[in-house]
């Protein structure tokens, strides 16, 4: 039989998550409650941002746009994984696919860079904390995220061109619950050596760059402190850092496990992907709330605020 090529495929089909028919209404409640839980959150944290003078600083300003990545992150496939569950419809057209693509791969780009750009963050304020304000000012903040965001646009925009020139065979359906980049891929009956030899070498300078960035930084902020050990040195650390490497703990050790160590997906690859996109997004709200005292501040003085006003 001959092939179907893009201009004939009109929808693909999401095998979604492994569940057994009795089971989908506890999983989409659950999975409903932690999609709500991470929108609320991190609007929370950019809205204590924005209100709170005492966070106007570098670090919070970077923490503001890692929470509307989050938020965008999970945006992009837990609504539909949530539809898929609950009225147990599969299909998602063509377009649909490639723009949910698009949008994963920016947002999950743009997060990738955010915590590099954090931990240099870090890094400046404890190696160099005399100098903090003169190195980390308005125009560099802001060119650092404006940095990020035209690389991740760029690799959005690169891997989307390839994708969308190859023509799909018969079979449409991707066992994902998103369209992930390598699955479509496995349904493409056209050459893909390209788009892996893109992917090898553009997708590996793009992760190993900022995973560099946040390794080097703490490496340096290691040395640092064992210079001079002492226990109030240690605790600042601690304070200051502890957040941004459970998080970066959290996204990193669920991506490599998915991308590098999996052949062929599996439920345990669907669970490391739901890790990095439902569980580490809802996740950072509270990292950084409860590990960090302006941020509770902050909070409480929002709260007393609408006491008040009552």
């Amino acid at each position: 039989m001959r092939p179907e090529n893009q201009s004939s495929v009109s929808e693909f089909l999401l095998l979604g998550l492994p569940i057994w028919p009795g089971q989908q209404g506890v999983f989409f409640s659950l999975f409903l409650g932690m999609y709500l839980t991470t929108v609320l959150g991190n609007l929370l944290i950019i809205l204590l941002i924005r209100l709170d003078s005492r966070l106007h600083t570098p670090m919070y300003f970077f923490l503001s746009h890692l929470a509307f990545s989050d938020i965008s992150l999970s945006s992009v496939t837990v609504p539909k994984m949530l539809m898929n569950i609950h009225i147990c419809q599969q299909s998602i057209s063509y377009m649909g696919c490639i723009s949910q693509l698009c949008f994963f791969i920016l947002f999950g780009s743009l997060d990738n860079f955010l915590l590099a750009v954090m931990a240099y963050d870090r890094y400046v304020a404890i190696c160099h904390p005399l100098h903090y304000t003169t190195i980390m000012r308005e125009g560099l903040c802001t060119t650092l995220v404006a940095g990020s965001w035209v690389i991740s646009c760029g690799s959005t925009l690169l891997h989307t061109l390839l994708l969308v020139r190859l023509s799909f065979c018969a079979d449409i359906t991707i066992t994902h619950f998103f369209c992930d980049l390598a699955a479509l891929l496995k349904l493409s009956c056209s050459d893909i050596s390209l788009n892996e030899v893109v992917i090898f070498i553009e997708g590996g300078v793009l992760l190993s760059l900022p995973l560099g960035i946040i390794l080097g930084s703490y490496i340096r902020i290691g040395i640092i402190i064992l210079r001079v050990p002492s226990t109030k040195r240690l605790f600042k650390a601690f304070s200051t850092c502890g957040s941004h490497l459970s998080v970066v703990s959290l996204y990193y050790g669920t991506v490599v496990s998915v991308y590098f160590f999996s052949s062929s997906w599996d439920s345990k690859d669907i669970i490391a992907s739901v890790m990095y996109t439902v569980v580490t997004p809802m996740l950072n709200p509270f990292i950084y709330s409860l590990r960090n005292r302006d941020i509770k501040q902050a909070l409480e003085m929002c709260v007393n605020r609408v006491k008040f006003f009552k």
